[in-house]
């Protein structure tokens, strides 16, 4: 993960309620082992007239011209700005990885699905709960304004606009952590290896009924 301290961008209005993860990454993507490619397909059903399937080229698609992401003023965008529920549906991961690897790099919404929340911040993709009202306001100045860009601070969380108007939002102290310094949970454990490996040999001499391997070659040496 990389770590986040500021993220600066064009912003993406998706006006929709209760967008799912099926709609941002459909269920035949999911058939991929690897983590990568996703990003092509994100809104696949809703991005493209044809059917879309794993591989293929996007080049030779039919796009939907009413919908969102086709539209050039939003090309580039970072910053994704939702309605209530985004994210619900399945736990699928894949709808996480296809947004990052669109280029999102947070979402500003009234509320998010817990689980697809948790799967964000897990993989580093920033989410942003703010009132109905302020979201309602952002998709007003999103609509109206050309390139219309805002600031996430991350540090002081807080969103700004162009106008320099402030938006704070709450975040948990630990993911909050964990986001600036580029890190998961897998990560903290490994930054604590030489304490694991401590600890083992400690108990190998203490507790060496844990250690089934280790006590067969102690009993081998004595013989």
């Amino acid at each position: 993960m990389n770590p986040i301290t500021r993220i600066h961008g064009l912003v993406l209005p998706i006006d929709r309620d209760n967008v799912d993860t099926d709609a941002i990454i459909p269920k035949q993507f999911l058939k991929s082992i690897s983590r990568t490619g996703f990003g092509p397909h994100l809104f696949d059903e809703w991005r493209w007239l044809d059917h879309g399937e794993p591989g293929m080229d996007i080049s030779n698609r039919r796009a939907n011209p009413n919908f969102i992401l086709n539209e050039s003023r939003y090309q580039g965008a970072k910053i994704l700005l939702g309605r209530r529920n985004f994210g619900c549906g399945s736990s699928r991961e894949h709808a996480v990885w296809a947004l990052q690897q669109y280029g999102i790099e947070a979402i500003i919404a009234p509320d998010f699905a817990d689980i697809f929340q948790n799967n964000a911040l897990k993989n580093g993709l920033l989410t942003i709960k703010l009132p109905h009202q302020v979201v309602d306001k952002l998709f007003q100045l999103t609509f109206a304004t050309t390139q219309f860009m805002l600031s996430v601070e991350l540090e002081s969380q807080k969103v700004v606009d162009a106008d320099g108007n402030t938006y704070s939002f709450e975040l948990d102290a630990f993911r909050k952590d964990c986001l600036m310094r580029g890190v998961d949970e897998v990560d903290l454990v490994l930054l604590q290896a030489n304490k694991i490996k401590a600890y083992e040999e400690r108990a190998k001499v203490s507790q060496p009924w844990l250690f089934p391997d280790t006590r067969l070659k102690r009993t081998e040496g004595n013989r």
